[in-house]
Parts: structure tokens; C-alpha cells; sequence
């Protein structure tokens, strides 16, 4: 019994040994995120706003270009018979409430569809182009994002290097190799900080922009349809 509750008190004291270790790692990145000083703080606080902006953008963009690739089969079937069967009022109705991409671009083709195909396939052209400029709302402050995030975390880097060396050169001869080691050593922090931010939005940008090009080939394909249509029926 003796023997039990020996190896049980062991192992507790292990695992306490060890929370208190990860307790004070923890703590130490904590520390070294905000030991940069005034300019690292202020650093670190405009990367955190990036990747903040940039995950937003992420997510709001990805929701609505998702609810626009959504091809609804029914409405195009019902378009093509209200044209078919020269219903164009019914035709225009259904265009204002369906509220899509590819409805809106419709409607601007059905509003014209007793004027020539040229300037049929204009007005949707110009609707379509509005369109895709929604798609691509915001797409291009995630680029400077991912752009920027590098370049603001490597100057965090460089006021780091140079309050550090200011430090080494106001110490004289009395250098602390192991103060200036850890300045550098928090200066870096800044970098490996804007890389992640930096890639993220990268990333992110390339994926929505891969997803606005697949949305823009669905798109023109309907188009393509809906105008063979109108130039059956004429």
C-alpha cells in the first residue's frame, strides 16, 4: 500500500511539475509578443487588426459568392417557356423576384427583348460586368493585406533590431549578450507574425478569386442559352 501511494504521489507531482511549465511558457509568449515596446505593440495591434479584417473578408465574401454560384434549373426552365409563350410580363416578374445574379443579368435582356440582339446582349453585358464587381467587392484589400502584413511585421523587426542596438550601444562595455539576444529574439516575433498574416490573406484571395472565376463561366453559360433562346423565338 505504501508503495502505491508513494508512485501516486509521484505522479502528481509530475503533473503539477508540468502545468506549471506550460503555465510559464504560455506566459513567455504572452511576454514576448508584448515586449517589443511602444513600436512593437503598435506593430503586433495593426497585424492583429489585418488578420482580423482579412478573415472577415474571408468569410462575407465566401457567403456571398456562394449564394450566387447557385444555378436554380427551375427558373430557367420557367424563363424559357414565359418566352416561349411570349409571356413577357410573367417572364420580368419572376426575373424581380428570383433577386440573383443571373436573374438581374435576365431581366435587363427580357426589359429589351424587342430591340436588336446587339443591344440585348449589351445591357446584359454592362449587368453582368456589375455584377461581377460585387463578386469582387473588397477582393482587393485582402491583396494588400496580403501584401502589406509582411512588410508591416519586417518593420516591426527593424525597430526592434534598432532599440536593441541602441540598448548595446548606451551599455558601454557592460553588454548583456543574453538582454540583447532576447530583444533580437523579440524582434523577430514581428516577421514570423506578418508571414502568417501575410499568407492567410494570400491564400484567401487566390480561393475567392478561383471561386468568382467558376461563377463567371456558370454566368456567361446561362447568357449564352438565354440569347440562343431569344433568337429562336424571333
Amino acid at each position: 500500500m505504501e508503495e502505491i501511494e508513494t508512485l501516486i504521489k509521484d505522479t502528481l507531482q509530475v503533473a503539477e511539475k508540468s502545468t506549471e511549465k506550460s503555465t510559464e511558457k504560455t506566459l513567455s509568449i504572452l511576454e514576448l509578443i508584448t515586449s517589443g515596446g511602444i513600436g512593437g505593440n503598435l506593430v503586433m495591434g495593426t497585424l492583429i487588426i489585418l488578420s482580423v479584417v482579412a478573415i472577415y473578408i474571408l468569410i462575407e465574401r465566401y457567403s456571398s459568392i456562394k449564394k450566387a454560384s447557385i444555378e436554380d434549373e427551375s427558373f430557367l426552365k420557367s424563363i424559357q417557356n414565359f418566352v416561349e409563350a411570349k409571356d413577357i410580363e410573367a417572364a420580368k416578374t419572376l426575373c424581380k423576384n428570383t433577386n440573383t445574379p443571373i436573374s438581374r443579368m435576365i431581366e435587363k435582356g427580357v426589359n429589351r427583348i424587342d430591340k436588336p440582339m446587339t443591344d440585348i446582349s449589351a445591357a446584359i453585358e454592362n449587368q453582368g460586368k456589375l455584377e461581377v464587381f460585387k463578386m469582387e467587392n473588397n477582393l482587393a484589400n485582402l491583396a494588400t493585406i496580403s501584401g502589406a502584413a509582411p512588410m508591416i511585421g519586417f518593420l516591426g523587426t527593424v525597430i526592434g533590431m534598432i532599440v536593441a542596438f541602441h540598448e548595446m550601444a548606451s551599455a558601454g562595455g557592460n553588454i548583456d549578450v543574453a538582454m540583447l539576444s532576447q530583444g533580437i529574439y523579440t524582434a523577430m516575433v514581428t516577421t514570423v507574425a506578418g508571414l502568417i498574416v501575410g499568407i492567410i490573406a494570400f491564400i484567401s484571395y487566390n480561393y475567392l478569386v478561383s471561386k468568382v472565376d467558376k461563377v463567371v463561366f456558370m454566368l456567361e453559360a446561362k447568357i449564352i442559352d438565354f440569347l440562343d433562346l431569344l433568337h429562336h423565338n424571333e
